[in-house]
């Protein structure tokens, strides 16, 4: 019990940091760059959002949603995608309330497709398989986003662009490294054993990398195709919502500095401070936007809130609607299977 009171006094403090940071965003885009900007200038912003541009994004954000689920139906076969689209929804809606909504998340991920009929085992390589996959991805785009932005140039110091180029590259050789540790038996080996030479221990890591390599070797092996085309499908529409809300706002600074400004983003969502990362992902945003490509504030501003909009606080409704429609078709068939053996008995 003190642990749940805990958990609810950590969730509503940090939830209210979120609302706190997006309330003051004017203010500290101001005491971080200088650039005054007020709310008035925001809502001239979205007073200005054409309606279809809207429509466009409600588009392309569902389209984001389906291509997720992709990496769910891979994870686990035999789920359907309607079933994946609300898994994905139900989920993210308590991801983005809680600020460790992981564990919540994985206890409804139990939930709702074991009322589905599937085992425990399958369901535990599922979020296994899709959290790998999440993680690579994840280690991935900050690379690509640093490397588009040398391929435009727009890093001209020599030095600043050898360390860029460095630190891209290292990040892509984490991730060789990963995905062969997930492959192929003998590169996870000599992982494990090397990080257990560097690590305590109590840790065994190259015990807990050969299990968790037992654990979801069939799935790699037979659908890492469509996870990745699914996970890059889904990264890929949502940085063109990011391109979108940058376009509708004036915002826009060039195709390579939309994917590092996705990146930056995507890398805040980490944040564990706030659900999501909400409020630290725009603000971050905002300060990469000004500072680095000269952008307008209240531009930047209205573009940060438009995209952390489609990305963050639209999925708490629609995951709430989700997982309300599946609370009432359990409870419906649950109701149908206690009726059905008295009305065999008639």
């Amino acid at each position: 019990m003190k642990n749940s009171w805990l958990q609810i006094a950590l969730s509503v403090l940090s939830l209210a940091l979120a609302a706190t940071l997006v309330v003051y965003l004017p203010q500290i885009v101001q005491a971080l760059t200088g650039k005054p900007v007020s709310w008035t200038e925001i809502g001239r912003e979205f007073a200005a959002l054409n309606p279809a541009v809207i429509g466009l994004m409600a588009v392309t954000w569902l389209g984001s949603l389906l291509a997720y689920t992709f990496v769910l139906t891979n994870s686990l076969p035999g789920l359907t995608h309607m079933q994946a689209l609300t898994l994905n929804a139900a989920g993210s809606a308590v991801s983005n309330l809680l600020p460790f909504g992981g564990a919540a998340g994985v206890a409804l991920t139990f939930a709702m497709t074991r009322g589905w009929g599937f085992a425990n085992r399958p369901i535990v390589v599922m979020t296994l398989v899709s959290g790998v996959w999440n993680m690579l991805f994840r280690f991935l785009l900050p690379a690509v986003g640093i490397i588009a932005l040398l391929i435009a140039g727009v890093v001209p110091d020599p030095e600043v662009a050898r360390l860029a180029w460095t630190g891209a590259l290292s990040l892509l050789g984490l991730v060789a490294v990963l995905a062969a540790a997930i492959y192929w038996d003998r590169a996870a080996q000599l992982l494990g054993r090397g990080l257990d030479k560097v690590t305590p221990r109590r840790f065994h890591v190259a015990e807990a990398l050969h299990k968790l390599r037992a654990d979801i070797a069939g799935i790699v092996r037979t659908r890492s195709p469509g996870l990745s085309a699914g996970m890059a499908a889904f990264l890929a529409l949502q940085w063109l919502i990011m391109i979108e809300c940058l376009h509708a706002t004036g915002a826009y600074p060039g195709l390579a500095q939309s994917v590092a400004v996705f990146a930056v983003s995507r890398v805040l969502t980490s944040a564990l401070v706030t659900p999501s990362g909400a409020g630290i992902m725009e603000g971050g945003v905002v300060l990469l936007l000004t500072q680095v490509f000269g952008v307008a504030a209240a531009s930047a501003t209205a573009a940060a809130l438009l995209f952390g909009f489609w990305t963050y606080t639209i999925e708490i409704p629609f995951g709430g609607l989700a997982l309300g429609g599946w609370a009432l078709f359990r409870r419906r068939g649950g109701r149908a299977a206690t009726a059905e053996p008295v009305r065999a008995e008639q």
